[in-house]
């Protein structure tokens, strides 16, 4: 497995980029269908039960069932970019954003790259205070070491 590097994203983001041994098309496959985030998803939250399309689009919505700390909850998430086989966006109700960017490198390797982004959002210091950057970043690296394992 390669190396897991920090990117820096801005103030109130946490990034984390890996090289995938795997062809960018179908890791960009996996990350648009919602259906299989909880496949996907290495901060264990997750849960397989969604409710929406199996290939996203820009504007689309989708709803994934989730699970932290013990008590289960709805999250319904709207996709803001997407620019096939490169980036998908999707933003959380309260306002922060996930997003994937992909770089084909050739030869069957995609460098991904995993951002929480929460700039703009009167809610970072609440964030901040609850530890939620390095949560997500301990759950970044554990999706992009998850990917590295499933395609080694």
């Amino acid at each position: 497995m390669s190396e897991i590097a920090t990117v820096q994203a801005g103030p109130r983001a946490v990034s984390r980029r890996a090289v995938i041994e795997a062809p960018v098309h179908e890791l960009f496959a996996l990350v648009a269908n919602p259906h299989r985030h909880a496949e996907l998803d290495g901060s264990g939250t997750v849960k397989p039960e969604v409710i929406g399309p199996r290939e996203l689009r820009a504007g689309d919505r989708f709803t994934v069932r989730m699970r932290m700390h013990g008590v289960p909850y709805r999250i319904t998430s709207t996709v803001t970019r997407l620019y096939p086989g490169r980036v998908i966006e999707w933003r959380h109700p309260a306002g922060h954003r996930w997003r994937f960017a992909f770089e084909d490198l050739g030869e069957n390797r995609t460098a991904v790259t995993e951002t929480w982004d929460y700039s703009g959002q009167r809610l970072g210091r609440i964030y901040e205070w609850l530890r939620f950057p390095a949560l997500n970043a301990r759950g970044i690296r554990s999706t992009l070491e998850q990917l590295q394992r499933r395609y080694a």
